[in-house]
């Protein structure tokens, strides 16, 4: 049996971290979680990890070692055109919640996934 883990971040504001991610994959904020100084959301259906994030006074300042991926199109193998067309979807949907898009990676002609940065600059793809 695998153990429950919790996905553990710092942010300058945990709160506007975790409403973004909450709204990006789906989540909910973590009943009872009440610290001001951090944020938690988890997965309504129980299947995948806790999110929090605690204040720190100090900024990004270097790329990620660690970084979510938000696999719209869900496991492969995959229908190339219309995973392409969810993950052209998805990427304004979270435009609109702060994100901003860095690039597009392609394999050939096929778009492989998009490198975002979420609204305190750290890194992660929409696959």
């Amino acid at each position: 049996m695998a153990n429950h883990w919790t996905l553990g971040c710092d942010a300058n504001d945990p709160r506007r971290l975790a409403d973004f991610w909450a709204a990006a994959l789906g989540y909910v904020p973590e009943p009872g979680y009440d610290d001001p100084d951090g944020a938690s959301i988890i997965d309504p259906d129980g299947r995948g990890p806790a999110i929090g994030w605690l204040r720190v006074p100090e900024t990004k300042s270097a790329k990620n070692r660690l970084h979510i991926d938000i696999r719209v199109a869900g496991e492969g193998p995959w229908d190339m055109p219309a995973r392409e067309r969810l993950i052209r979807a998805k990427v304004p949907e979270l435009v609109a919640l702060g994100a901003t898009v860095v690039r597009e990676e392609h394999d050939g002609a096929v778009l492989a996934h998009v490198v975002m940065v979420d609204p305190e600059g750290n890194e992660f793809c929409v696959a």
